[in-house]
């Protein structure tokens, strides 16, 4: 089960930041490998902690304010308040919905239909880009915050992507596509460990100690992962569009559709 752990550790920490769905392809994942049930389940929400851990690290400067330094220490915690407005549709939603989307959309042909129509939206709103209103985080409105965390919740369909769905959101108000990639990252930090914290509680921590041990596994190597892929990702999308992710999307989604 080790050997599943680093494997799923490997593929959560390539994919959460990228606009492919980490869920998406861990479902698909766990389909080949056999790893399924409640633990595999609890599994591949908690490893996303590893990967939020990347961003905390790599954006720390962003995202603590240094003692001294009142300006800096000031858009701070602008920035906390505008991630929470953010987050706030989220929390609501998963609450209400959580259950019943994975009940029913949490297979392998909802993930490719998902993967298909994230891809169309993608395209469409890198063609919607014409004019860009917000180059960096620290000029997004709370308006701007609500409204990409309102559509963050296109991602409750696991295979849509979260990362997807906030890029998506920001550059269709206006946002550069590092402006958009950043503060999904950003915006991911209490989403995803809102999602880590219910799915344990739900589970009643009731864990063996050697699926504490697989579960530790799969979230340092997501960990180590996701560090390098973001540091990848922003200094490819300073200069790139992302066309590239949705024909990736839609290739893997009519594959899935054929062999599953």
């Amino acid at each position: 089960m080790i050997i599943k752990a680093i494997i799923l550790g490997i593929i959560e920490g390539l994919t959460e930041f990228l606009p492919v769905s980490s869920t998406g392809h861990l479902i698909i994942a766990n389909k080949f490998i056999k790893f399924t049930g409640s633990f595999a389940n609890a599994f591949d929400v908690v490893i996303q902690v590893g990967a939020i851990l990347a961003v905390i690290i790599y954006f720390k400067d962003k995202l603590f304010p240094k003692l001294g330094h009142a300006k800096q220490s000031k858009k701070v915690y602008r920035l906390w308040a505008k991630v929470v407005v953010g987050f706030l549709p989220a929390m609501v939603l998963g609450l209400l919905f959580n259950d019943f989307l994975e009940e029913h959309l949490f297979y392998p042909r909802p993930v490719a239909m998902a993967l298909i129509v994230g891809a169309l939206l993608l395209l469409y709103a890198e063609k919607r880009l014409k004019r860009v209103r917000v180059h960096d985080t620290d000029e997004i409105s709370y308006k701007d915050a609500f409204i990409i965390g309102f559509i963050q919740c296109l991602a409750m369909w696991p295979g849509m992507s979260r990362s997807a769905s906030t890029i998506i959101g920001g550059l269709l108000i206006g946002l550069s596509r590092e402006a958009a990639a950043e503060f999904s990252f950003f915006l991911a930090i209490p989403t995803l460990i809102g999602a880590a914290v219910l799915m344990l509680l739900k589970g009643g921590l009731a864990f063996s100690a050697f699926e504490w041990i697989v579960m530790l596994t799969g979230t340092v190597v997501s960990f180590i992962v996701a560090y390098v892929v973001i540091a990848f990702f922003m200094n490819y999308i300073k200069k790139r569009k992302l066309a590239p992710f949705a024909y990736y999307r839609i290739i893997l989604g009519i594959l899935v559709l054929i062999l599953l």
